[in-house]
């Protein structure tokens, strides 16, 4: 089969009411993992992601319970949903984000090892194919309807996401399954069809702003400007460390950045730029991540969403310089965290 992009979802500032305009909205809790259309055709599964780079070969596990569970058939059958990974023991878990990242493997040894070590599950969402039907073009509450009769013959890995038409269902959701490690909750369009690669769902994450110290730079994939800012925050103990980056500056912007921080700059005893060595993750294979040392000295604002231990989940966006703020006082009990929730509450 051709390969389906994923429809997306375009960002709102807080969980919508119900449209009977638009045949009204059904809500699901937002995961946060790699998402995946994952076609299952006999014995052969793929698993795609949003992407070009397939997820197959890094996720051994599912693809042997998908061809367990949904193999031999007829006809392919196509879903769409998320890959995740929890952690914890039962009665106290949550999604693990930093265990997930850690799946995308180069070595074939590694993979097969972490397969064992941190399996993953996938949470199914949307039903596309099934017994030689196009399912895309009928409306999201039939899709949901057939992947609520084929989800009586799925068990754990597979997993199908809960959903709701109550909106203040959909609220509490917001504010309890963040402490199971989900970022929001998002809304669907129930009489809409699938539309691949169009913002047709409403996504509703948590934003939080926190002050940070600027720790250094790394300098832009072109050669010129400032690619993005190493912040950090102070520990109990009084030690800085990093714990995130700050990107997505305009090219005009990148170049002002130069100069606003070359006072800042560290320099040797022959005056050139001290710079570290950065921290690598799966996104940073094969790629430079040295960075220029500044001094610890400018605070910024930032939003951000969740913090994954002591670092933040995901990239975070710049609000403005705090020039009134001593940066000293950016310490980690600034910091929201959520009640605690159990993962296996929502999983169900």
């Amino acid at each position: 089969m051709e390969t389906i992009a994923p429809m997306l979802a375009k960002a709102v500032p807080t969980v919508p009411e119900p449209d009977s305009v638009t045949g009204g909205l059904r809500y699901e809790p937002k995961w946060d993992g790699f998402r995946g259309i994952v076609t299952v055709d006999g014995d052969d599964v793929e698993i795609g992601s949003r992407g070009a780079k397939p997820l197959t070969r890094y996720f051994p596990e599912l693809v042997e319970a998908f061809r367990a569970q949904l193999g031999g058939r007829e006809h392919p059958v196509v879903l769409d949903g998320e890959v995740v990974v929890r952690a914890g023991t039962p009665g106290d878990e949550r999604l693990d984000w930093e265990a997930l990242s850690q799946r995308i493997h180069p070595a074939a040894s590694r993979i097969a090892k972490l397969s064992v070590e941190t399996p993953a599950q996938f949470v199914a969402f949307d039903l596309l194919h099934l017994d030689g039907a196009d399912l895309t073009g009928r409306p999201f509450d039939e899709r949901r309807e057939a992947l609520e009769r084929l989800a009586g013959q799925l068990e754990a890995p597979l997993f199908t996401t809960r959903t709701t038409l109550d909106v203040e269902t959909a609220r509490r959701w917001f504010t309890t399954f963040e402490g199971a490690g989900l970022d929001g909750v998002v809304a669907k369009p129930r009489a809409r069809p699938y539309e691949p690669g169009k913002r047709t769902m409403l996504k509703v994450k948590h934003h939080r702003e926190a002050d940070v110290v600027a720790l250094g730079y790394r300098v832009h994939k072109s050669g010129s400007g400032v690619g993005s800012l190493l912040v950090g925050l102070y520990d109990d103990e009084g030690v800085l460390r990093q714990v995130g980056g700050v990107s997505a500056f305009s090219d005009k912007r990148r170049q002002e950045l130069v100069e606003e921080l070359e006072p800042l700059v560290e320099r040797d005893a022959d005056g050139r730029p001290v710079t570290g060595a950065g921290e690598r993750s799966r996104f940073s294979s094969g790629r430079d991540t040295s960075f220029v040392q500044l001094a610890p000295e400018r605070v910024l604002e930032v939003r951000y969403d969740q913090m994954e231990g002591d670092r933040f989940r995901h990239t975070v966006q710049f609000s403005r310089w705090r020039l009134d703020r001593d940066a000293r006082s950016c310490g980690f009990e600034q910091l929201e965290v959520p009640a605690e929730y159990d993962l296996g509450d929502v999983l169900g």
